[in-house]
């Protein structure tokens, strides 16, 4: 179950490490067959006629240590008593070069936005106080370039306190730094930041963020227009400069990157044939296998129980593995074939067309329980030529159409968004329209959960999309 739930690198990641600590373990070269489980596993009672036995001296610990590093690093060659450069030795050297390889072409750790500011700072022109100060200011600063905790907190953590007025000097000193916006206590004044950095006296954009914040985020232009004794013309062209501010100038600097995505699965169209192919990404990647010579080894130290204990605990150990990254191949196939046999019109007409499927039906259909396949999908991605998505994705729950089509509630968000697209922005549809605009269509959902659905989108309510 443990292999089952990993996905692709990490799969590679466990392999390597399973290579590393059990000699009996190895990969198969490109020009031979695996060795099947069963068939490692099978040892002869008694030793071959004119077999040596491995000679094991009194010191076990030492002997074990012995043992194992001469399984990892050499093949024992019964003809002669030579020692070449064994499989597992030669995959050592070759994943050491690897690593540097990828070293060498690994990007560098992208900057801290706290290593970006002190980098500012330590140029800043200011006394030694201010410096100190401003300092442990920067070291407050959240990712986002926020300053959130009281000025009056850090103060204390001096000695002597420094003064309010002290730290409000220190704080205007790093706001002056870049990215503009940083170091601001509230959204506001991080707008504000931002706009005086600009060129030009920005005086009506100011005078709204300073004193309209909360009518431009509800979107009442007219009542700010009217307020301030400007045309609405005029409110609108400063809204789109402010539109442009960042809400979070220090994610600018050090984005918060999500990981790399790697498929588990691929699903490619056979246009001659007309139908979806599924295959395992990364199949290239060679069989494991029982080491022979590690075989050997058990069967010559059956004169040592202890020796022959460990070699066959070792063995089994890599049988284990074996099999599971067996299993693991065989149900992930199994369900992702499944999985794309349930969503055809999905792959061939898009999000609308997402049929439910549930892990249940799936689990009764192999004969096993819910939680293997949930392991099985489990931070798993598939690659379609619609772009590359979450193997769990495809399993939603829905609801019936009056003609008795089941769709998926993931289905149902993408028409909620097609709706919303479509409308008319001087006129939004408020939550009310767009159940009956589904309700048109033969789907019947509650408001609540097209606020719910918007919501999830980054959709605002309608007042807030409404285009003046």
């Amino acid at each position: 179950m443990d292999i089952l739930q990993l996905n692709t690198l990490a799969l590679e990641s466990r392999i390597a490490q399973e290579l590393d600590s059990n000699p009996a373990l190895e990969l198969v070269a490109g020009d031979e067959e695996p060795t099947t489980a069963a068939e490692s596993a099978t040892v002869a009672d008694e030793p071959a006629e004119g077999e040596r036995a491995l000679v094991v001296e009194e010191n076990a610990a030492a002997d074990f240590e012995r043992l194992d590093n001469l399984v990892r690093e050499y093949d024992w060659l019964e003809d002669d008593a030579e020692y070449r450069p064994s499989i597992s030795r030669a995959r050592s050297l070759e994943e050491a070069d690897g690593k540097l390889e990828a070293m060498a072409n690994t990007a560098a750790r992208p900057i801290s936005l706290h290593e970006h500011l002190m980098q500012q700072w330590g140029l800043a022109e200011v006394d030694e106080r201010t410096r100190k100060l401003g300092a442990a200011l920067i070291e407050h600063i959240d990712a986002a370039g926020r300053l959130s905790t009281p000025l009056e907190s850090i103060a204390t953590q001096f000695d002597p306190p420094a003064t309010l007025e002290e730290m409000e000097t220190a704080l205007k000193a790093v706001q002056k730094l870049d990215p503009p916006g940083v170091g601001a206590r509230d959204l506001r004044e991080c707008l504000l930041l931002q706009l005086a950095a600009l060129p030009g006296d920005n005086g009506l954009e100011r005078r709204i963020v300073q004193d309209h914040l909360e009518d431009l985020q509800k979107n009442r232009l007219p009542a700010i227009a009217k307020a301030l004794g400007v045309e609405l013309d005029e409110i609108k062209a400063a809204v789109d400069v402010i539109a442009r501010l960042s809400l979070h100038p220090g994610l600018d600097v050090a984005g918060l990157r999500p990981p790399p995505i790697v498929p588990d699965v691929i699903v490619e169209y056979n246009d001659q044939e007309n139908r979806y192919e599924v295959r395992l990404a990364r199949g290239n990647l060679r069989e494991l296998r029982i080491s022979p010579e590690f075989r050997e080894l058990l069967e010559r130290s059956r004169d040592d129980k202890a020796t022959r204990d460990f070699v066959k605990q070792k063995i089994e150990d890599a049988n284990a593995i074996i099999d599971a990254v067996r299993f693991r191949r065989e149900r992930l196939l199994e369900v992702a074939k499944a999985v794309v046999e349930a969503q055809r019109d999905f792959l061939d007409h898009g999000e609308e067309h997402l049929k439910v499927l549930r892990m249940s039906d799936l689990a009764a259909r192999f004969g096993c329980d819910p939680s293997t396949i949930s392991r099985t999908v489990d931070e798993k991605y598939v690659q379609t030529p619609r772009g590359i998505y979450p193997l769990r994705r495809f399993f939603t729950g829905g609801a019936e159409t009056e003609d008795g089509e089941a769709l998926g509630w993931a289905s149902i968000r993408a028409k909620v968004q097609a709706i919303i697209e479509a409308e008319d922005k001087r006129r939004p549809l408020s939550d009310d329209e767009i159940v009956a605009r589904l309700r048109a269509e033969g789907v019947d959902i509650k408001r609540r959960t097209v606020a719910k659905y918007r919501a999830q989108l980054g959709i605002p309510a309608a007042r807030q999309r409404r285009q003046y």
